[in-house]
């Protein structure tokens, strides 16, 4: 074994990292019984180009090796994930608060389920925090 070999290693592996981020946003991660389900781009057009973007500076951050900027970033996922997943338990609330009865806005807000897409965003954003160079 070189001596870079083990660095590209990191690499590939920070890669694959990125990889199911980004292919985690095109993925299912709302799914509401009557319309289907929505990926990043239907919760939200801006946060999608939002994570894309952190997504482009953290794939520059591996290449030029700089890893302080891949955990910095990997970290504001995290914080827009969450924020993200908190935003739509909310909107689901007021989508339905024309109805009479606060136990009527929760049950059908209630249907709103998270789905599988974000075992993929959060698995690639904590790898990329937790891979070193």
């Amino acid at each position: 074994m070189y001596f870079g070999e083990r660095d590209f290693e990191m690499r590939n592996m920070q890669f694959l990292a990125l990889f199911m981020v980004v292919v985690g946003s095109f993925l299912p991660l709302i799914h509401i019984p009557v319309i289907g389900n929505w990926n990043y781009y239907k919760i939200d057009s801006r946060l999608a180009c939002m994570v894309w973007g952190f997504c482009i500076v953290i794939f520059l951050g591996i290449i030029f090796g700089k890893i302080n900027i891949v955990r910095i970033f990997s970290s504001i996922l995290l914080v827009l994930f969450i924020f993200t997943i908190i935003a739509v338990k909310f909107k689901s609330l007021d989508y339905f608060s024309f109805l009479p009865f606060k136990s009527w806005q929760e049950s059908f807000a209630g249907i709103v389920r998270l789905s599988w897409g974000w075992i993929f965003e959060f698995a690639g954003a904590i790898m990329l925090l937790v891979l070193k160079k």
